[in-house]
């Protein structure tokens, strides 16, 4: 199910909101990256914008499947994006057991045989994002990030 909606005050100043749901699969990864190209190419987001944003939404989206769920999963996982001048806000909410993405940090200073496994991926997003959230919320784990946009 996707919804689009875009509103705006000033002919030069919109915002844009585009929503899906996708079961927590590997497989419907292609579908959640389809969407994220329309919304960006409704919304006029630049490539570089975009190369970012589907690192980020990837990454998150991988994450819900392989340790959120543990494996594929019929369970729902949504997906907002919204653009704003200067920004753009990622939203991925699902069902699984309540984890905070962003609660533990990597120390990317220390030698790679000393690092813990994991981590790195959320720690690029966050370091991509102005801001990042997290909330547990009537049974669903809620990320949201804001990117910002060149454009």
């Amino acid at each position: 199910m996707q919804d689009l909606r875009i509103s705006g005050h000033a002919p030069n100043v919109k915002k844009m909101k585009m929503t899906a749901i996708f079961p927590a699969r590997l497989d419907a990864l292609g579908a959640v990256c389809a969407l994220l190209e329309r919304f960006c190419a409704a919304g006029g987001v630049a490539h570089d914008d975009r190369l970012r944003l589907n690192l980020v939404l990837e990454e998150l989206f991988m994450n819900t499947v392989r340790h959120g769920h543990g494996e594929d999963s019929d369970a729902p996982v949504w997906v907002g994006l919204e653009a704003a001048p200067g920004q753009v806000a990622l939203e991925i909410e699902d069902t699984a057991p309540p984890y905070n993405p962003f609660a533990r940090s990597v120390d990317v200073d220390l030698p790679l045989e000393e690092r813990r496994i994991g981590g790195l991926g959320v720690h690029l997003a966050r370091e991509l994002s102005i801001a990042v959230s997290y909330a547990y919320v009537f049974g669903r784990n809620c990320v949201r990030l804001q990117i910002p946009r060149s454009n």
